[in-house]
């Protein structure tokens, strides 16, 4: 019985919060430990738990521990204010972290393919892009690609031969004198000068 407590009271000694485990985990690892020496017949003060839980944080928590001290008389603090307080800002990291990498994400992604000439070819990176970022080609205003700019769609002409079941695309602006048309005839490109 001696041995056990021994063995439960250097648990406690050694206890500390795991990099990945959450406020609540450690609390609840901490509380079971201390539990089962109350049972055993050893006294265990609030205190005490207290001062262990403040010492044992990972060291994300610093700040958070720090103000925790300054703020409170830690000899009146009950495990359940500790608690509370640590939960809020464990989850208030938690909001900085997501949304901080929610803003790396969006950057990211906007990041690739904004210039002109990256985004020529079809289809790249259309259906994961918003649009809200995308430039059009044709009025160079945002939210639209240039197959859908109304702009375009005033000068698009379509032919169509019935035999083949062929359809043939053309543009036309009266501001593109002497430059290059292009033809699609099915699966390949029909330039001209």
């Amino acid at each position: 019985m001696l041995n056990y407590i021994q063995a439960l009271r250097r648990e406690f000694e050694i206890l500390a919060m795991g990099e990945g485990e959450t406020v609540n985990e450690y609390f609840a690892r901490t509380l079971a430990i201390a539990n089962r020496m109350t049972a055993h017949g050893e006294r265990m003060e609030q205190l005490v738990i207290v001062e262990k839980i403040l010492r044992s944080m990972t060291p994300k928590f610093n700040y958070v521990v720090c103000s925790i001290e300054e703020s409170n008389d830690v000899t009146l603090l009950s495990i359940d204010e500790l608690q509370s307080s640590l939960i809020v800002h464990e989850q208030r990291m938690k909001n900085q972290r997501d949304h901080i990498e929610e803003q790396a994400l969006k950057a990211a992604s906007s990041g690739r393919g904004r210039g002109r000439s990256s985004q020529r070819g079809r289809g790249r990176g259309r259906s994961s892009q918003s649009k809200e970022f995308v430039e059009c080609f044709k009025c160079h205003k945002l939210g639209h690609f240039k197959n859908e700019c109304p702009e375009w769609e005033e000068n698009a002409h379509y032919a169509e031969l019935k035999e083949e079941e062929m359809l043939l695309m053309a543009h036309s602006d009266s501001s593109d004198n002497g430059k290059e048309e292009a033809w699609c005839r099915g699966d390949f490109w029909i330039s001209s000068y």
